[in-house]
């Protein structure tokens, strides 16, 4: 993509509304506008970042078994009614009437309407175990929308749910989501720490969080250290269930459930760092499946309700979470799995035909090898190229300029190093490949 032809308002100075630094850089790099409060739209650079991560996201979902759908965003409040859950809700429910007074409700979640789809398609056991996802916008009416992206109204979640036979069969299905869950991190560079949650809203007994560390972070964990030794930003390959195991043990909570005096991890052995919540999972036995009706033939031919769980990631959170743990005082430093593009092209004299037509013909190659590439095409000066390049954040920058042409040697620049080499084009389309 050209710069020239690229819609991309980047902001040089602070807003003054943004209190976070993942705000404030998406703010300036031209990713979000504010439409309302807690409402974003997403500009073409932040779209491709949140569509990455999808993918990430939907890659180890089908890995792990789970069928995509697509339920809608408007939900009927019946129910919700059925289950229980719509006046307990609470305010953060968007409520609506339609033209017909029907009432509905912008879905926060979804356990009522997949528990409706399987109660009306699944009616036994030889159908289950069963997974079920989809990668949908949710609305919450926070009192206090804040922080961007990362405590919004409107956002883009996936959530799994999984139905079982029996209890043995859930915690398979859970565990199997617990794996895909550090796979996922681990995909995106990102170290997440499995930390002992409360159900909330959701219900069930058995809940993890999945918290980033990093130094913004808006929670204090208390965590044994020991689990670091697993590498959990490397953890994509496979992972057996002694290891789930093993994970699942280690101490670690939020400051406001860690209990110092009856801590069972010594002084020594407990570290204490910032985290950002980024994923939810969530057992829930036959909470949905009692109330609503959702049974199936057992192996004798009784019916029973069915054992479930619920999985969440916030992706458009995630694009938050990522610039807090990835960022210095220049701009954004995005892992290159998830960065809008992979190289930013300069050319310093846009005037100079020289320098234009080597730039040219250097984007035809890169594009012509599937690189993706920014070409900063601007008639604009040296210095404002380089700030708005490390502000954006790609991995790599190449800096095409007179005097390397006429010695036929291109600058390269690594974006999270700061180092810069100097290579001939073959060179650079060897390293880039």
């Amino acid at each position: 993509m050209r710069l020239s032809q690229y819609f991309i308002p980047t902001i040089k100075e602070n807003p003054s509304e943004a209190q976070i630094v993942s705000h404030r850089l998406m703010l300036r790099a031209g990713m979000i506008r504010q439409s309302s409060a807690g409402i974003y739209i997403w500009l073409p650079t932040g779209l491709r970042v949140l569509n990455k991560i999808a993918d990430i996201v939907r890659e180890e979902q089908d890995r792990a078994g789970a069928n995509e759908l697509l339920m809608p965003t408007i939900q009927p409040a019946e129910l919700w009614q059925e289950s229980g859950r719509y006046d307990a809700y609470g305010k953060e429910m968007l409520r609506i009437t339609d033209r017909h007074d029907r009432e509905m409700l912008y879905g926060p979640t979804n356990e009522e309407m997949i528990t409706d789809l399987f109660r009306n398609s699944i009616k036994t056991y030889k159908n289950l175990p069963l997974s079920l996802y989809h990668i949908q916008w949710k609305f919450r009416d926070e009192v206090r929308p804040r922080f961007g992206i990362m405590r919004g109204r409107e956002f883009l979640m996936k959530d799994n749910y999984s139905f079982d036979l029996d209890f043995e069969g859930a915690k398979a299905s859970y565990n199997k989501m617990y794996v895909a869950y550090l796979r996922t991190f681990a995909r995106l560079g990102l170290v997440a720490i499995p930390v002992r949650a409360d159900a909330g809203a959701i219900g069930g007994d058995l809940s993890h969080e999945f918290q980033i560390l990093a130094d913004t972070g808006e929670s204090t964990l208390y965590y044994d250290k020991g689990i670091e030794s697993f590498d959990l930003a490397s953890l994509t390959g496979d992972i057996d269930d002694e290891t789930v195991a093993k994970l699942q043990s280690y101490y670690a909570m939020e400051e406001e459930k860690h209990d110092a005096d009856n801590c069972p991890v010594p002084v020594e052995g407990l570290k204490t760092a910032k985290g950002i919540e980024v994923g939810h999972i969530f057992y829930f036995g036959t909470k949905y499946s009692e109330s609503m009706g959702a049974k199936v033939a057992g192996p004798d031919g009784k019916e029973v309700p069915v054992e479930m769980g619920s999985y969440g990631i916030g992706v458009s959170r995630l694009v938050g979470a990522l610039i807090e743990a990835n960022h210095d005082d220049n701009g954004i430093i995005w892992p290159e799995v998830v960065a809008p593009y992979k190289v930013g092209l300069i050319n310093l004299r846009a005037k100079d035909e020289n320098c234009t037509a080597a730039c040219d013909a250097l984007y035809n190659k890169l594009l012509s090898a599937d690189i993706e590439v920014l070409y900063d095409d601007r008639d604009a000066g040296a210095g404002a190229k380089f700030a708005d390049m490390d502000l954006i954040g790609l991995p790599w920058q190449i800096i095409v300029g007179p005097k390397g042409i006429e010695k036929g040697i291109l600058e390269f620049k690594n974006r999270r190093s700061g180092e810069r080499v100097e290579l001939t084009e073959n060179e650079l389309l060897v390293k880039l490949g």
